[in-house]
């Protein structure tokens, strides 16, 4: 079989528009102390549980004592990241997958380890989180795609999350 490749200028194709975001909410999630389950053959597996907190902004709640972030730390130091766990509003019940990375250079990262403040600004830390919910006045939330920045604190992790449009 032969297949012809058609190419076409970019000029002459519609040009999809730059993304921008919207502020969505700014997330307080207190944790516990690290579980460490060890060398999984995939890095050193980790499960913070969550304890509960805050969510100011679009939506205003709290977050239920009811999951974990469940993190897998890559031989490379990249912490990837598997929050699961439950926002109340006064809307409704909302379940939040969210999976991102965390990097930085590696003293700061041992530094986090240890439960030290670091200056937010010398790490990555990305997620796009996904909503599940069964409340009609927040529907919206599962027909949207959003990304968040967060910030590691000893005994908490702050999240802002965006709309992206």
């Amino acid at each position: 079989m032969s297949y012809k490749l058609v190419t076409q200028s970019m000029t002459d194709l519609p040009v999809p528009e730059t993304p921008s975001v919207s502020f969505l909410c700014d997330v307080a999630v207190d944790v516990a102390e690290p579980i460490i389950v060890g060398e999984t053959g995939a890095g050193v597996r980790r499960v913070i549980p969550i304890l509960g907190g805050s969510v100011t902004g679009r939506i205003n709640g709290r977050v239920l004592a009811s999951g974990a972030d469940f993190q897998i730390i890559r031989r490379d130091g990249v912490a990837e990241l598997e929050a699961l766990y439950v926002i109340e509003t006064e809307q409704g019940l909302v379940y939040v997958k969210n999976y991102g990375l965390r990097d930085g250079p590696k003293d700061v990262l041992d530094r986090l380890a240890r439960g030290e403040l670091v200056d937010p600004k010398l790490v990555y830390f990305r997620a796009s989180p996904r909503f599940e919910t069964a409340a009609p006045d927040l529907q919206w939330m599962t027909k949207r795609i959003f990304v968040c920045s967060g910030a590691r604190l000893p005994k908490q992790v702050v999240l802002r999350f965006f709309e992206l449009l």
